[in-house]
């Protein structure tokens, strides 16, 4: 990654809510955060903390209503995307923004070839005709590892097992050469070494292509393995981020390090018992005006409950949404928690 290069993608206070009969649920509290070219940022925190939704809503892909994309910046090729018209967004999906899904089996249409769902994209955002795009689909399956393409892009997504589903998924997302990949949680309902296959297949893309990748997932050992930088979110909002080698040895935030206690060590005692976060992460009827983290926190005092706090720095390139200094184990002033 080119050092100071702009970001691809800049996002900047990103609110999302969603109405139900019991009210607004506010699932995305002023989000803000960048990605660089050729950078793999991994997000992480555990389901309902706003990790898909946050990505959802950059390009549109929330089903509105419930949901209400109701403030914020997301600043892509020089336009905001939340100012575009569903057609200007359609455009970018594709060749601006590629999108993988957590499970490929609801994700392909099961009626249409493999070959058809991926000529389409090419035909519509490319420009191909049906022999060029042909020629092309069978190129991307040979990409991501699908053995003898030709013959598989007559297939059906039924007849493929689920790590070639998702292999089949990601040369979908590849089609249109995203400059920006997201992928949400793809390797969840995989076995562990298709899981790794997956893992490795991303890896090689990401070197041979150069594309921006964010990666989202509830687990640290993959993020620890692929990413340049991290994201934790909580709350439906981001309470630490960093270089992933300076958040793994060194976290800033109470949630991050209760996350990481809950990885087990290959080196750990077999009798040692995993740590686990007692409680249950919230549901915002109202947007946080105290920690959202307070609840389930050693740490927390007083102020936690009237205030939320804000990123503040704590390291190189490294972030937190704290209101406790761990190197002094004791509450921060109000002027270094503002600085």
């Amino acid at each position: 990654m080119p050092d100071g290069a702009l970001p691809v993608l800049d996002v900047s206070g990103l609110k999302t809510i969603f109405r139900t009969r019991g009210g607004e649920v506010h699932a995305v509290n002023s989000v803000s955060f960048d990605l660089r070219p050729g950078e793999l940022l991994g997000v992480v925190g555990e389901s309902g903390s706003g990790k898909s939704v946050t990505m959802m809503s950059l390009i549109g892909l929330l089903p509105t209503p419930p949901a209400e994309v109701r403030d914020g910046r997301v600043m892509f090729d020089g336009k905001d995307l939340l100012h575009c018209t569903p057609a200007e967004l359609r455009a970018v999906r594709g060749p601006g923004i590629g999108f993988i899904f957590q499970d490929p089996m609801t994700s392909l249409n099961p009626v249409f070839t493999v070959g058809y769902q991926l000529r389409e994209p090419l035909m519509k955002h490319m420009g191909m005709t049906k022999a060029q795009a042909q020629v092309r689909a069978k190129e991307l399956l040979e990409l991501v590892g699908i053995p003898d393409a030709e013959r598989r892009l007559r297939d059906f997504p039924h007849q493929f097992s689920g790590g070639m589903r998702q292999r089949v998924m990601i040369a979908i997302a590849l089609a249109c050469d995203p400059k920006v990949l997201i992928a949400d949680e793809p390797t969840t309902a995989l076995d562990v070494t298709i899981q790794a296959q997956i893992l490795e297949l991303v890896k090689e893309l990401r070197q041979k292509l150069g594309m921006a990748i964010v990666w989202i997932t509830h687990d640290l050992g993959v993020i620890a393995g692929i990413a340049d930088r991290i994201m934790v979110m909580y709350g439906g909002q981001v309470v630490e981020q960093g270089p992933v080698s300076e958040v793994f040895h060194k976290p800033r935030h109470p949630y991050t390090r209760a996350l990481l206690k809950t990885v087990p060590s290959v080196r750990g005692e077999r009798t040692a018992k995993l740590s686990v976060i007692e409680g249950q992460p919230p549901i915002l009827r109202d947007a946080p005006s105290a920690c959202p983290f307070r609840d389930r926190c050693a740490q927390a005092f007083d102020r936690c409950a009237s205030e939320n706090p804000a990123r503040t720095p704590v390291g190189p390139g490294h972030d937190a949404a704290c209101f406790w200094d761990f190197d002094a184990d004791a509450p921060r002033t109000h002027e270094a928690a503002h600085a």
